[in-house]
């Protein structure tokens, strides 16, 4: 489905959104969810992501295709490692199958898991046989993609040893991995992190218990970008956030204050208006929180200054290569746009060019990134119907704020 957007001539009005709960805390809690029955979740995120994972999860079929879901790739490939007798091949997308897992998988291997690459050496789909895990220690590469690492202490409580992992060179998207870390502690699971190490004990039940997942971060990236390119004094309210957040996108409320959007943190939700305050960014620093760089480069545009982000290494083995399609389609409005292997830059612009097709990649986040621009010029995404990896009534929100 390819969506026609122009808001050149309206103005977004004071709205009241509910976004579902954060994909990332859901994703993780349903992991622990199976490994702990009696754990009872609310406002569990409905983005595609999370359905191929409940479904893989109840799923006892011995081939299992997770589509485009990365998160679900990952986090299944450790816990079917664990579940003893049971054969699994774990399969997703063309893309998928060109998104690298060796790291997770040497890993998983180290500790005695029973693992083969079905095709391309290093890449799904893999043929998994469960078995039991006595071994105690394991290291790890953090610097590719934190989500290996959180695979590895969600299924390390319910190992019969726990679980002592050493991180080796930096750690990407740090405050991820203290998500994963933090939802152990709220079931009472012993954890320490200290240096380069990480221990986990071992726990065979909790105590009944029931987490509300906060609304996702990264889905309110798409609003911020949408009041920073409205007047002064436009404001809208999303549903259910908090101040002290898991989530390590939460870091919009202070990075959009640079575009004059300032976060007022209500009860249960927060409130966004546009300021009078001059829009301009310094170089920014996106290593712990990639996923919202592509929403502020669209701002930035939008809003004709500058940017210069680094710490982008990640994006490029996402659902498509970002910083290439970044640069693609924001040349397109006539964007000067410079990438790296792990940066972007770009010049500030007084052109903007009209009726510009999106192309998304297969990618979520390049279809609601690009959105808000449709205030500032007519665009058409193309394939607008991807936005349900993540976030499912994307469009229908949208619409009820202009």
């Amino acid at each position: 489905m390819d969506l026609f957007l122009d808001y050149t001539d309206k103005q977004i009005i004071n709205s009241n959104i509910e976004v579902s709960g954060s994909k990332s805390e859901s994703n993780r809690l349903l992991i622990l969810q199976q490994l702990y029955p009696n754990l009872k979740l609310e406002n569990v995120s409905d983005s595609d992501d999370s359905v191929h994972l409940i479904h893989a999860l109840k799923s006892d079929k011995k081939i299992i295709d997770i589509g485009h879901a990365g998160t679900a790739m990952r986090f299944l490939t450790a816990y079917f490692a664990v579940k003893e007798g049971r054969e699994t091949t774990l399969t997703g997308s063309e893309r998928m199958q060109d998104r690298p897992i060796k790291i997770l998988v040497e890993a998983l291997r180290m500790l005695g898991a029973n693992i083969e690459y079905v095709a391309k050496e290093g890449y799904p789909p893999l043929k998994i046989k469960g078995t039991k895990i006595t071994k105690n220690k394991v290291s790890i590469h953090g610097n590719v993609s934190s989500q290996y690492i959180s695979a590895l202490v969600l299924i390390a409580p319910n190992l019969e040893n726990g679980l002592e992992i050493e991180l080796l060179e930096e750690i990407t998207s740090r405050p991820y991995l203290e998500m994963t870390l933090d939802l152990l502690h709220q079931l009472g699971i012993s954890t320490s992190w200290k240096g380069n190490t990480i221990i986990i004990s071992p726990q065979s039940s909790i105590t009944n218990k029931t987490i509300t997942v906060e609304s996702d971060w990264s889905s309110a990236s798409y609003f911020y970008s949408l009041v920073a390119l409205s007047p002064v004094g436009k404001k809208i309210t999303l549903a259910s956030y908090h101040k002290k957040s898991l989530q390590g996108d939460s870091c919009l409320a202070e990075i959009y204050q640079n575009f004059g959007v300032e976060t007022q943190f209500n009860p249960n939700s927060i409130t966004l208006t546009k300021t009078d305050k001059k829009p301009a960014l310094k170089t920014l620093d996106l290593i712990n929180a990639p996923d919202i760089a592509q929403t502020i480069v669209v701002t930035c545009f939008g809003l004709g200054i500058s940017c210069d982000l680094t710490g982008l290494h990640t994006l490029k083995i996402k659902e498509t290569d970002r910083l290439v399609a970044l640069q693609n389609e924001l040349q397109k409005f006539g964007a000067q746009i410079n990438i790296t292997d792990k940066s972007l830059h770009l010049k500030p612009s007084s052109i903007l060019h009209n009726n510009c097709r999106i192309k998304t990649y297969n990618d979520h986040r390049m279809a609601m990134a690009f959105a808000p621009l449709a205030l500032k010029t007519p665009l058409t995404i193309e394939n607008a119907d991807v936005v349900t990896k993540s976030y499912v009534n994307f469009w229908e929100d949208l619409d009820s704020c202009v």
